[in-house]
């Protein structure tokens, strides 16, 4: 749009009204002088903060060089050596196989430790432990937490660094047994089938436990001398929120080396896989959050022969009809790990799609308005729903439940929906949602609506409760590698074992972990499965599903890479 001509300059041209063709043609001119001044002005304006915007885009994602142990000695490169002979590998697949072959399955409806026998197995893991790793329960400091949860401790010679906390969880998700015939190997056999090893926690996720023990009982034997405190943590509850396991070790850990007392986390997590032509490392520097809301309804009962036109069963059904009805909205917010992600493969992967590094460029120009459609993350989420979903909160109604016989109207139907809560998002906005679904439907019903007001349940009404696992979104670990941070030594000791054309990224995590209980003891969480099969890069490994499997070289790759970080990190000075 061109410029109006300042006000004292129209104030000037009325007064004068030149009358002469030469005081015409000098205002003319200077006119037209100053209306291409100002538009020039105006387009290289654009044009500048639409080179600013693709310069911001272009230095995103930058990559440290591949990070080696700077101190070394005869002992610790045998021990590296080692690691890649047949011998180490062999006795490698028979711990890990072992360790599947403990059936330490956690359910939701575990009930006090001592009191339910379920919990009993843990105590086989934890002799299976320290049978096949005796030089750690002979030299390092052991700690049993809440009777299960189990803390190593190897105390660095220099005090003035922080340790470094290394994490994994015992338990395994159930298997049912309407599915154990499914399996093309026993769940708990541990079959090695000459590239995979089979089972029930093959990969979620005793591959890193039995890595981490397996790195540790090598440097023991190797007479390494650690300056900085390492510290092993694993809880035997995560599959089923880690309130016994994590939820005792974290306030136990806490109070002994007080907020933000750990230099850094890793945990289980994202790992590597191939995309847009480029392998991507993404530790996961963030997840969301999450809440299980309960909704109850009561209506009257009767005899079946003699029915309402409604019953609690048809109405909960009709709120559930309008709850999968209206999708969460798909965003990415600035602080978005996804976002980093994203960047990372429009500056390094050769198919990366066009259309999304051109949105990719307007996003970073502008702060994206929330109340209008992320056009971004709308064409991002075309790739598909594990994509979506790291972009959008999702909910799933999981659980159900009401009636009791076919000849009594039901007075009592319950239902538990499942929500995963998107980076910018909080469960106080999917409260207020569901709450406004509900409305509607208890004044149609003549039911009294308890919304989050801390009624469970009501006669003649219907209730909504969250529940006691209702957790905020997580803070992002920082990622800059200007200086020798912890996200940087991940990045360069994945590179140093992987190669320098793997992209290390910023990752995020859909699901929780045991750190959502370990927010306070450091900035510097990673939830990060770092073993790799290039051969295989088949994702996850069919975790919590039948046939769960791991391959052989990406539990070796695992072992390889927890030493090198664990020396890495020892050698650092970290800013």
């Amino acid at each position: 749009m061109e410029k109006s001509l300042p006000l004292p300059l129209e104030q000037q041209a009325r007064q004068a009204a030149p009358k002469s063709h030469v005081r015409r043609f000098l205002w003319i001119a200077l006119s037209l002088a100053l209306t291409l001044y100002w538009t020039f002005d105006a387009v290289h304006g654009y044009a500048s903060k639409q080179s600013s915007s693709d310069s911001a885009l272009k230095a995103a994602c930058s990559q440290p060089a591949a990070l080696f142990p700077t101190t070394n000695n005869e002992a610790l490169q045998r021990m590296w050596d080692y690691l890649s002979t047949p011998a180490f590998e062999n006795a490698s697949i028979v711990r890990h196989s072992g360790a599947v072959q403990v059936p330490t399955q956690s359910y939701d409806d575990l009930g006090v430790i001592g009191e339910d026998k379920r919990w009993d197995v843990m105590y086989d893991f934890a002799a299976y432990l320290e049978a096949t790793f005796p030089l750690m329960h002979k030299k390092l400091k052991v700690e049993k937490v809440n009777t299960h949860g189990l803390v190593y401790t190897w105390e660095g010679s220099d005090e003035s660094l922080k340790p470094l906390l290394l994490m994994s969880h015992q338990d395994v998700v159930p298997v049912p047994d309407s599915t154990v015939d499914a399996w093309t190997h026993p769940p708990f056999s541990g079959h090695y089938d000459g590239k995979f090893i089979w089972g029930r926690g093959s990969s979620d996720c005793k591959n890193q436990l039995i890595a981490i023990m397996e790195s540790m009982e090598l440097f023991l034997d190797a007479g390494f001398k650690p300056k900085r405190t390492i510290l092993l943590s694993f809880g035997f509850d995560e599959e089923c929120s880690g309130r016994q396991g994590a939820g005792h070790l974290a306030p136990f850990l806490l109070e002994r080396y007080d907020d933000n007392g750990i230099a850094a986390i890793v945990d289980e997590g994202a790992g590597m896989t191939t995309a847009w032509g480029t392998t991507f490392a993404t530790p996961g520097v963030g997840e969301k959050g999450y809440t299980d809301v309960h909704i109850t309804i009561r209506m009257p009962g009767g005899h079946s022969s003699v029915p309402t036109d409604h019953t609690s069963i048809g109405v909960m059904s009709e709120l559930i009809t309008a709850i999968e009805a209206e999708q969460y909205p798909t965003f990415l917010a600035e602080d978005s790990p996804f976002l980093g992600l994203l960047q990372c493969g429009a500056n390094h992967a050769p198919e990366f799609p066009k259309k999304i590094k051109k949105l990719l460029s307007k996003h970073v120009a502008a702060n994206t308005c929330k109340a209008k459609p992320d056009f971004l993350a709308l064409e991002a989420a075309k790739m598909g729903p594990s994509t979506q979903y790291l972009m959008q909160t999702s909910q799933a109604v999981d659980v159900i439940g009401g009636g009791v016989k076919v000849n009594a109207l039901p007075e009592r139907t319950t239902v538990t929906v499942n929500h995963r809560i998107n980076i910018g998002d909080t469960p106080e906005h999917v409260w207020a949602h569901l709450t406004e679904l509900a409305k509607p439907l208890a004044k149609k019903y003549g039911l009294t609506l308890h919304a989050f007001d801390g009624t469970k349940e009501a006669a003649l009404s219907i209730s909504l409760s969250p529940s006691e696992t209702t957790l905020k979104v997580a803070p992002i670990t920082p990622t800059s590698i200007d200086t020798l941070t912890p996200y940087a030594i991940i990045a360069a000791t994945t590179r140093a074992l992987y190669g320098e054309e793997v992209i290390v990224s910023p990752g995020m995590m859909t699901g929780n972990t045991d750190t959502r209980y370990y927010w306070n003891i450091t900035k510097h969480i990673f939830r990060y499965g770092p073993g790799f099969d290039p051969s295989w890069d088949k994702g996850m490994g069919r975790i919590h599903t039948v046939n769960e499997k791991i391959s052989a070289v990406n539990h070796f790759n695992m072992v390889k890479w927890m030493t090198l970080f664990v020396r890495n990190m020892d050698d650092a000075k970290l800013e």
